[in-house]
């Protein structure tokens, strides 16, 4: 289900008080398991700020990619889960066209981010419980050296896949592989079309996808 635009309803899991009510409840059930709950009252206000912090970071992202590939901000989550799921094809050319360039978008940030991302995480979560063993909290330390392993471990095996579906998406909208090729121009989002192209979907030139669009070369293996 996509924008208010496109006819239908936003899913509430879109919404900005849940990005912010999920971000504050992992925050202090992550805090409360290690600390206890006699800091909860200073747990909770810190849960408070990180999620506000948090939500304004992720609707600020989804506005600049909404800009970025001519759709609404609305749209973007529900694009990114159909890509992660490879999941139906948006049925207009122009949300086809979006989905192309939005795909382009996340293999371009993979790439810039790749070296710096991963060892990033592994520093924040393996260098915490290095902290806390040094501490003499061993029990605190030997949780977060399992919670660690296996977040990192669950980022590089979605991380994988997400840029296999990536391709598999981008390919099935080109036609590659039995899926319907979109042919014409790919209008970017400020982009004018002089007219219908041949072979256009229902006559639309703007925001079609010529074949092959595949954007950059290769695929990285890195997180934003």
């Amino acid at each position: 289900m996509g924008s208010q635009g496109h006819g239908q309803v936003q899913r509430w899991q879109d919404r900005w008080w849940a990005v912010g009510l999920l971000v504050l409840v992992v925050w202090v059930g992550i805090r409360l398991a290690f600390d206890g709950w006699s800091g909860w009252p200073g747990i909770l206000v810190g849960g408070l700020v990180y999620a506000g912090f948090m939500t304004w970071l992720v609707m600020r992202r989804r506005r600049r990619d909404a800009r970025a590939v001519g759709t609404d901000a609305a749209r973007v989550p529900e694009l990114e889960r159909r890509i992660a799921r490879n999941g139906e094809l948006p049925e207009d050319p122009a949300e086809q066209a979006a989905m192309i360039r939005l795909i382009r978008r996340r293999e371009e940030k993979l790439r810039r981010n790749r070296w710096w991302a991963f060892p990033l995480l592994a520093l924040l979560f393996f260098g915490t419980p290095v902290l806390w063993f040094a501490s003499g909290n061993v029990g605190a330390g030997l949780w977060g050296l399992a919670f660690g392993a296996a977040f990192l471990g669950w980022m590089v095996w979605f991380n994988r896949r997400f840029v296999r579906r990536m391709a598999g998406m981008r390919q099935r909208i080109e036609g590659v592989g039995g899926g319907r090729p979109v042919t014409g121009p790919v209008a970017g989002p400020g982009t004018r079309s002089a007219g219908p192209a041949a072979g256009s979907v229902n006559g639309s030139a703007a925001g079609s996808v010529t074949g092959p669009a595949g954007g950059a070369e290769g695929f990285a293996p890195g997180a934003r």
